[in-house]
């Protein structure tokens, strides 16, 4: 398999549905596509049926290039992440990795059109955050689920509005950032630095204002992020939490108990804004992002140094917040939904409280004339259709 049948299947792969958002290279299965969140097969010439663990493994071959730090990170850790571009037109996020002594490749595509607030719905916090000077942002979710898209559309603001260095760690470089007003340098990992510890402390050396660390993987790299907060930086980075709370948990959790104190009090100081991000699937097709926001308050910086209770939890302060632009997934859910953006099924599927849920739906529902159960049918015992016996 030369380079040229590799980009024609790229190729096709892409032309094959719209809105492709990742290929799959499995054994045993043929050519496949993400489309709107489900995996479609593609059909080539010649056809490709069932794909040989040869055909993966030159496929993956062919992406690393020779690159002697991609192969070893392959052979001794089982996986590597590079990045792809396609004739200069289409870049690509991609993981080869092994299973069952076999290669699979994933290619996640990246928009090249830089984001912005105008193309985008994104929530009114987003204008906010772009205007903080220093402390620290958390965009968390699942893979996938748009975190460097909406980190992407903030520095964009920050790049139009303000005259600032601002240096990125990512692995690899989604967003190719144009210089306007600020100064951009994008590092990516394997390439510009070894780990985000490393290349975090490497940027405090290197006079940004802000900094942005593509994920944050262990206590190290969140203690210098910290560090970065305190000293007057602005500094974003990702988790992978499912909602704002079990964030700051997830962050605690990563260090020993004795040492949790000091870790409340600075995460209390420095932390700024969590937005969780969950992609739905819209009506109609495509999807579309619930997000939960969640800002530094009087009330959040108390349950952050003292912990939630049986009252007093985030959820619920997220819940209260919604003066101070914060929102929980749950009330989006329901703002969707009456936008008409998501379905009933699926806004109680991705629902954190159901319960609280479907009795925003049913209002929602009742307000419009429609029904707010599917239960039919019901009769008190000894009533009958005409009336009391």
């Amino acid at each position: 398999m030369r380079q040229q049948e590799i980009n024609y299947w790229i190729t096709a792969m892409l032309n094959k549905h719209p809105r492709v958002s990742d290929l799959n290279l499995t054994v045993g299965k043929p050519l496949q596509v993400e489309s709107d969140g489900v995996l479609v097969p593609v059909d080539v010439e010649p056809p490709v049926q069932k794909l040989s663990p040869f055909q993966t493994e030159v496929f993956a071959l062919n992406l690393i290039n020779g690159n002697q730090r991609l192969l070893q990170d392959l052979v001794t850790k089982g996986s590597c992440d590079l990045s792809y571009s396609l004739e200069d037109k289409v870049r690509f996020r991609v993981n080869i990795f092994s299973q069952k002594g076999m290669y699979s490749c994933v290619l996640r595509k990246l928009e090249t059109a830089i984001p912005s607030f105008k193309t985008y719905q994104f929530p009114d916090a987003f204008p906010k955050m772009a205007e903080e000077v220093n402390g620290l942002i958390l965009f968390t979710g699942a893979t996938g689920t748009g975190k460097t898209t909406s980190m992407a559309a903030i520095l964009n603001s920050i790049n139009e509005n303000r005259d600032v260095h601002i240096v990125t760690l990512e692995d690899p470089i989604e967003y190719v950032h144009p210089h306007k007003r600020a100064t951009f340098n994008q590092r990516e990992m394997g390439d510009d630095f070894d780990t985000f510890a490393n290349g975090l402390r490497a940027a405090l050396r290197q006079a940004p204002k802000v900094i942005l660390v593509g994920e944050i993987r262990d206590r190290e790299t969140i203690e210098i992020a910290l560090t970065a907060a305190e000293t007057g930086h602005l500094v974003f980075s990702t988790l992978h939490t499912i909602d704002t709370g079990q964030t700051i948990n997830r962050i605690l959790g990563m260090f020993e108990h004795n040492e949790q104190p000091q870790i409340r009090h600075r995460l209390a100081d420095t932390l700024r804004w969590v937005v969780s991000q969950r992609l739905l699937p819209q009506v109609g097709g495509g999807r579309v992002a619930a997000m939960e926001v969640m800002c530094s308050s009087l009330r959040v910086r108390d349950l952050i140094l003292n912990g939630e209770t049986e009252e007093r939890t985030f959820y619920n302060v997220v819940k209260e917040g919604v003066t101070l632009n914060m929102r929980t997934f749950d009330q989006h859910l329901t703002e969707l939904f009456h936008d008409g953006l998501i379905s009933e099924k699926t806004a109680l599927s991705y629902a954190s409280h159901r319960s609280e849920v479907k009795r925003g739906l049913d209002t929602i529902k009742a307000a419009r004339g429609e029904r707010t159960s599917s239960i039919e049918g019901l009769a008190l015992e000894g009533e009958e259709e005409d009336g009391w016996l």
